[in-house]
């Protein structure tokens, strides 16, 4: 999927296909929070019946991306697999820590996989990312290495809040929390950006 060249959506169609399954997700939580349904004679928590429809919801929003657009990224196609894993077992086992560790498993993997780019002195994001930020082999180190540790550092505040506080809080932190600490990142790394960019060679070489 992510050889084919991709189509240009509307900014705004893209963000509502990427944030509705989790704003529907939160609003479909504190819908049903306090309510208990009994299917086939087993009990089971709004949360639980929460993950079972944002299943198929994030499945069609990533599919509708992908018609629309052409392509999916690694981390969609990831993220996506492990709603699906994690998200089965919580319904499976009617046991919804397993829908919580998801981030964990997600950030862990990302930040893995940097670390072993970094060990290899090969650049993974540049590959994602290249196209829309244009940064020269030793700002793509830079970014890399400060990603991995930004996602290690989601990964151990996930596991931490789920593991200590409420669920009201961990699902305000899922769905607000880590996309604005995701925005937060990339606006603290504009110096790095504008440091090691490759656009202003470009502009500055003769035709």
């Amino acid at each position: 999927m992510s050889d084919t060249p991709e189509k240009h959506i509307k900014p705004a169609v893209k963000t509502a296909l990427e944030m509705g399954p989790i704003l529907a997700f939160f609003a479909g939580y504190i819908a049903l929070r306090d309510h208990v349904f009994t299917i086939a004679g087993t009990e089971y928590s709004g949360f639980i019946v929460m993950t079972a429809l944002f299943i198929p919801i994030l499945a069609a929003s990533t599919f509708v991306l992908w018609r629309l657009t052409g392509r999916l990224s690694a981390m969609q196609i990831m993220t996506l697999v492990l709603v699906v894993v994690f998200g089965g077992l919580t319904i499976w086992l009617n046991d919804e820590r397993f829908f919580k560790m998801k981030p964990t498993m997600i950030y862990l993997m990302f930040g893995g996989i940097l670390g072993v780019g970094l060990l290899r002195s090969k650049s993974y994001l540049s590959l994602v990312l290249g196209e829309v930020m244009p940064l020269d082999m030793a700002g793509w180190r830079k970014l890399e290495f400060r990603m991995m540790l930004f996602f290690f550092g989601l990964a151990v505040a996930n596991e931490a809040i789920w593991r200590t506080m409420t669920t009201d809080t961990w699902v305000k932190f899922k769905t607000f929390g880590l996309p604005i600490a995701m925005l937060a990142f990339f606006m603290a790394q504009s110096g790095l950006m504008a440091r090691h960019s490759t656009e202003v060679a470009d502009e500055d070489t003769p035709e």
